[in-house]
This record gives C-alpha cells, sequence and structure tokens, in this order.
C-alpha cells in the first residue's frame, strides 16, 4: 500500500532563522492575523455579540476566499526560500496575511472615523496608529522570512485596503438599516445580537449603567 506524503498544518508554523532576534519577532508578527482572528472575533463573538464585529469578521472570511480564488487564477509560486520553508506546494500572489492586515487596518480605521467602537475616539490618529504599524510589518515580516517576493505582498497590501473600504461601504450603507430587524428577530433574541453604532463611548455607556443598576439594586434592598 502507497503512503500519501504528509503535510503539516501551517496555521501557526512560522519559521525563522535560527540566531535571528528580528526574524524571532518577526516571526511573531506574522501571527497577529491568528490572534486576531481567535482572540479577538471568536472572544467577541462570545462577550460582545455586536453585529459590527460580526460583519467584520464576516468581511475577513469573505477576503480569504477571494484570495484563495486569486491565487488559483494567477498561479505565482513563491520563492526560492519556499524550499527551506516546506512551503512549495503553495501559492503566493497575493499574500493573504498582507490581505488580512490592511483589510483589517483599513476597516478599523473607518470605523474609529465614523465613531464607531468600544471606547471613546477622541484621538483617532493614536488609536490608528496600531493596526496600520501591525499591517507594515506583517507584510515586511512575510519578504523577510522568504514566504514572499515583494511583489506579492503589495499586491495583498492593494486588494485588502480594497476590500476593507469596499466591505465597510457594503456593511454601513446597505447592510446597515437591517440591523435593527436582525436585532428583533427570532435569532437575534435567541443570541442576544445587538448594535451600539448609535453609542459614541460603549464602555463608558456600559460602565454607567452597571453603576446605575447596582445603586438601583441596593437602593431596593435598603
Amino acid at each position: 500500500m502507497a503512503t500519501l506524503p504528509l503535510k503539516a498544518v501551517t496555521l501557526t508554523d512560522v519559521r525563522y532563522q535560527k540566531g535571528d532576534p528580528l526574524g524571532h519577532c518577526l516571526a511573531w508578527v506574522s501571527l497577529v492575523p491568528v490572534f486576531i482572528s481567535l482572540g479577538g472575533f471568536v472572544s467577541h463573538f462570545f462577550f460582545r455579540r455586536e453585529l459590527q464585529g460580526m460583519f467584520f469578521a464576516l468581511g475577513f472570511i469573505i477576503s480569504q476566499f477571494i484570495n484563495e480564488f486569486v491565487k488559483t487564477s494567477v498561479e505565482q509560486a513563491r520563492p526560492e526560500t519556499c524550499a527551506l520553508l516546506d512551503m512549495c506546494d503553495s501559492l503566493g500572489w497575493p499574500s493573504s496575511h498582507s490581505q488580512y492586515m490592511f483589510f483589517f487596518a483599513v476597516y478599523f480605521t473607518l470605523l474609529t472615523c465614523k465613531g464607531i467602537g468600544f471606547w471613546d475616539t477622541t484621538n483617532k490618529w493614536v488609536v490608528n496608529f496600531w493596526p496600520w504599524s501591525l499591517a507594515f510589518f506583517t507584510m515586511y515580516s512575510r519578504v523577510y522570512l522568504g514566504y514572499h517576493t515583494s511583489a506579492q505582498v503589495f499586491a495583498g497590501a492593494i486588494l485588502g485596503v480594497f476590500l476593507g473600504a469596499l466591505w465597510f461601504w457594503v456593511v454601513n450603507s446597505l447592510l446597515f438599516p437591517y440591523f435593527p430587524a436582525i436585532e428583533e428577530s427570532a435569532f437575534g433574541r435567541m443570541f442576544y445580537i445587538k448594535d451600539t453604532s448609535h453609542i459614541h463611548n460603549v464602555l463608558k455607556f456600559e460602565y454607567d449603567n452597571a453603576r446605575a443598576a447596582r445603586k438601583n439594586m441596593a437602593s431596593k434592598s435598603n
């Protein structure tokens, strides 16, 4: 019986040259999309149930399907260093990591500029500095570590910017009017789905209401 070749799950398999501190740091940066997906959006669904966050995550999923479609259509190989990384059986154009992070940076920035978020967005430049920094570092890390060429990461970044802006427009122009209906639907009520886009500072709003509820409960018990 013939033995099929083995293939690793590459979700967190990021390799760098031993003894290279910059490569080690960039390898962790390259995992940021995984942390955002698992630590950010999964926990957001369980603890927040916000429609904006759900559609944000849905946009990522659609974006990655588009990335795979483009890759299989273009069929551009990864750089020669793919042999050392055991990645030559996968395609390289456009970079999915770059696309993911620039989609995130654009969508997050547009949310912040529109005043949609969990905190007070008075200083938007400070808030938006981090996603863009991570996006550029991720793009650089994919080239430095040998997973992509410069052209492949720039293609991913451009596609990510375009899809992020397009999806934001779709959600907040075409789908937003249906948010109240989703909240009031059987599905929305069952899973406590909500939309707080109209609240300027959600963190302060929930803090004030939690304090008010505690004080009200304390006054009733006295």
